[in-house]
């Protein structure tokens, strides 16, 4: 079955996102450690860098599958979105930040999205087609 343009789409994004978390960590350390991911989800004496770069391969995981359109890289994106949103929201309560505003929307749409087209993850029939077509 043909990727849907949807999937293409928030997989690059996220792609995107991955680079500049890896960039931000590595590159520019000021601008690391005045976010603090670590410490506003409860893990204080967990290191930042190696947060960021668990996130990342994680996230890198996910995606091979959402975009392969494999049933395990949707449930892996669903838990992935439920998890962030709830985080973003929950910090958006805590600390007032509007930054995670757009984290908890785009957690939002990207799981509404991805519950709306799942039988793209699930048709058998068509994926067979593809895969033994001469």
């Amino acid at each position: 079955m043909k990727r849907p343009i949807g999937i293409t789409l928030i997989s690059y994004i996220y792609i995107f996102g991955i680079t500049a978390l890896i960039a931000t960590t590595f590159f520019f350390d000021q601008i690391a450690s005045k976010i603090e991911f670590v410490e506003k989800i409860g893990l204080p004496n967990f290191p930042e860098e190696l947060f960021r770069v668990l996130i990342a391969i994680t996230t890198l995981i996910i995606i091979y599958g959402y975009m392969n359109l494999k049933p395990w890289g949707l449930w892996l994106m669903v838990l992935y979105c439920i998890g962030f949103g709830v985080i973003s929201y929950l910090i958006i309560l805590s600390y007032n930040k509007q930054l995670f505003i757009g984290n908890f929307l785009w957690s939002s749409i990207v799981l509404v999205y991805s519950l709306a087209i799942h039988k793209s993850f699930f048709n058998k029939k068509e994926s067979r087609k593809i895969k033994f077509a001469r």
